[in-house]
């Protein structure tokens, strides 16, 4: 039987948490597809993004901080540069969630069109908004996952 120390548990953790606080979020395109052609109103759609936002991805991205603090400080430095990559996206994707993305649902929750009407200028330029931001995190995301697999200069 192979033994497994608490960093192997608190690493799986760690990968767990990213699974749950990111996973979720490659999959909006086609569920936000198939939620408006089953006539999901869109406001439902963005309170959807919010809730998941507040409920899972932030409180996911905890762990993933915390995890990844204690895993770099067991056996790594802060110092290295793949680790203070990873830590500084990871940053920018709270900012993000913070400041634009979920604000920017929560506008769009307000302005979406009922009814069957046609979206506001103002709603299609915040979902420009939002889909340009979101597009900037997911980038970031699969960027971490590299540098993370990688660990360059390790």
């Amino acid at each position: 039987m192979t033994a497994f120390t608490f960093y192997d548990v608190v690493l799986s953790i760690h990968i767990l948490a990213v699974v749950i606080a990111f996973g979720v979020v490659f999959s909006y395109p086609l569920l936000d597809a198939t939620l408006k052609r089953a006539g999901v109103e869109l406001a439902a759609v963005h309170r959807m993004h919010v809730t998941l936002a507040t409920r899972l991805i932030q409180p996911a991205m905890t762990i993933v901080l915390l995890a990844g603090l204690y895993l770099a400080l067991d056996r790594f430095s802060l110092g290295d540069a793949w680790i203070s990559a990873t830590f500084a996206i990871l940053i920018v994707l709270f900012a993000l969630m913070g400041a634009v993305l979920i604000p920017t649902d929560k506008r769009l929750a307000e302005l979406a069109p009922r009814g069957g009407a046609a979206p506001s200028a103002e709603y299609e330029a915040a979902s420009r908004q939002a889909a340009l931001f979101g597009s900037i995190a997911l980038l970031l995301v699969v960027v971490a996952v590299f540098v993370m697999t990688l660990k360059p200069g390790a």
